[in-house]
């Protein structure tokens, strides 16, 4: 998870993942670079356990993504 986290702090990201309440494949644009969303993001614990906190560009809101959920990432 290193690298996405890093990926994240420097670009838009494309994260797949399966949402656990529906079971659906989620595309989700998402960051954690203040210049991308637009917005100061300052985030104490990026990751949280079995989580990775990001910020949801199309949502305009902060998601935690399961690690074990995610299919696939890549940069925009």
């Amino acid at each position: 998870m290193t690298n996405l986290i890093d990926a994240l702090k420097q670009n838009e990201v494309i994260v797949e993942f399966t949402k656990i309440d529906t079971g659906e494949l989620r595309v989700m644009p998402c960051t954690l670079n203040s210049e991308i969303a637009g917005k100061d993001l300052h985030v104490k614990n990026i990751t949280e356990g079995d989580t990775v906190v990001m910020w949801a560009l199309d949502k305009k809101a902060w998601r935690d993504v399961r690690v074990s959920t995610i299919k696939q990432w890549y940069i925009k």
